[in-house]
């Protein structure tokens, strides 16, 4: 009897253990039922996190510049074009590495420069009605409707547009890694083993602003921005009378590719517009807060050429642009420069 009791004692110890995993697991299943609640869902979805607006450390630089574009005589009309994906990277399980969205994000950068913004990027829906009132099938919804009429040049056009593509994405320009290992000379004894790895790559975007009344391009970037990824592990594994315990604990982070590449946009946008509107990049960006000590900057003779040369062109499209009238009278007309 004896012998039969000692026997059934360590099955006892070894049940419990067995019986609180059982248990936990029917606890974590009781989150998930096969028949929907009165809301109308199986399970309760996790997570609390709020929608936040989408920022980089360089829209604040580019909501700067509205003040500037506000001030301008005449509002600069910017139209976005294709800036697609040319690196040919894909996924294992299929799709693109990189976001198809590029031209989306050059839109978002632009809205918050505070020039104004013409549709050029999906004109489907405006060339549907056009056609419905070509055809007098549009109307105003009222109880005697009347078609909406079409009028010669009731669309106004751009005067520069943005193109480009995300032409580089390297992987694994350098990576480093270490692993530690210590152990206690006892066969029982205490292990523990520590990991770090980290790799970094990089993605590019090459863009373009064009004339769009000469298709004479006016400015040119290309800009690129290394993404770093970190790996860090560390177990312990011992006996503890008798009791074999394993723990490992492990942490991987990469920094967004999508927000690198919604970075790189928003620079390219920024210098871009700042050139346009005869400001100097570095009022609204100041130091970049993601650049290195040793940028290259455009020096200033070239700067200034820049801005002589975008002068010339709102001269030559409007002789009376950034003039106004001295004498309200109209007898002598005198034009003076409003804005220096």
């Amino acid at each position: 009897m004896r012998n039969i009791a000692s026997a059934e004692r360590p099955r006892r110890k070894t049940a419990r253990p067995l019986a609180a995993v059982i248990a936990s697991a029917l606890a974590l299943g009781a989150c998930v039922s096969p028949i929907a609640g009165e809301d109308g869902r199986y399970a309760a979805p996790i997570g609390n996190s709020p929608v936040v607006s989408n920022e980089t450390p360089y829209s604040a630089g580019l909501r700067c510049l509205a003040g500037y574009a506000m001030a301008a005589g005449r509002p600069l009309r910017v139209a976005v074009g294709q800036i697609a994906d040319y690196t040919g990277k894909e996924e294992y399980e299929g799709g693109r590495r990189v976001t198809q969205g590029a031209a989306l994000m050059a839109m978002s950068a632009l809205s918050k420069t505070g020039v104004n913004l013409v549709e050029r990027f999906d004109t489907s829906v405006a060339e549907l009605e056009l056609k419905y009132a070509n055809n007098r099938l549009i109307g105003d919804g009222s109880p005697d409707p009347s078609f909406r009429a079409i009028t010669a040049g009731q669309f106004p056009g751009s005067d520069l547009y943005l193109v480009g593509g995300i032409t580089e994405l390297n992987y694994n320009i350098r990576s480093v890694g270490a692993d530690a290992f210590a152990s206690d000379p006892a066969t029982e004894g205490a292990k523990g083993q520590l990991g770090y790895k980290a790799y970094v790559m990089n993605v590019a975007i090459d863009m373009r602003l064009v004339n769009t009344n000469t298709l004479e391009v006016v400015d040119v970037i290309s800009y690129q921005k290394q993404i770093i990824g970190r790996e860090i592990s560390a177990g312990v594994f011992d006996f503890l009378n008798g009791t074999i315990i394993d723990v490992g604990v492990g942490e991987r982070a990469l920094e967004p590719i999508q927000l690198a590449v919604r970075s790189v946009i928003e620079r390219g946008v920024l210098e871009m517009v700042s050139r346009q509107l005869g400001v100097d990049p570095a009022v609204c960006g100041g130091k970049d807060p993601l650049a290195s000590e040793g940028e290259v900057t455009r020096p200033a003779p070239v700067q200034k050429a820049l801005n002589a040369r975008r002068e010339e062109e709102v001269r030559r499209a409007d002789p009376y642009a950034g003039y106004s009238h001295s004498d309200p009278t109209g007898d002598k007309l005198e034009l003076r420069k409003s804005v220096d």
